[in-house]
């Protein structure tokens, strides 16, 4: 039986259904990470396209250029606010959903760092996954 993940924004009326597990589970410290989240670093997981077994609710789409020249469409709540899931020019087969959004606190765990040269300097992080000081080749 498949696994199915349900990301939802903070008043539960945008959802995004994925059936299996992520490709990639990565953390973000680049400062438009933490500029969207808030927090001082974003936990991202990346699904195949394929996976994507719906998606509910009402939402609205922001376009930024990343550090790469690279374009980033990010869905999000008109009514809370809330990132749900976003789609890159550099990885169109994938879609990218904010991991704090499945509120599964058993969720996997990061495999890896990214933009770690921005990272907050007290802000510890396990030895064992591997950093990139920007995004990884």
């Amino acid at each position: 039986m498949t696994v199915q993940h349900q990301a939802a924004c903070s008043c539960g009326q945008f959802r995004v259904c994925l059936d299996g597990e992520p490709a990639l589970v990565s953390s973000c410290h680049c400062l438009a990470c933490q500029r969207r989240t808030g927090a001082v670093f974003a936990s991202n997981a990346f699904f195949r396209r394929g996976q994507i077994a719906a998606v509910e609710g009402e939402h609205r789409t922001w376009r930024r250029t990343a550090d790469s020249g690279r374009f980033l469409d990010f869905h999000f709540c008109p009514t809370c606010g809330s990132t749900v899931f976003w789609e890159a020019e550099g990885t169109p087969d994938f879609v990218t959903v904010a991991i704090g959004t499945f509120a599964d606190p058993a969720f996997a765990a990061p495999v890896r760092t990214v933009w770690v040269e921005k990272k907050h300097s007290w802000l510890p992080f396990p030895d064992s996954i591997p950093r990139h000081e920007k995004d990884p080749p």
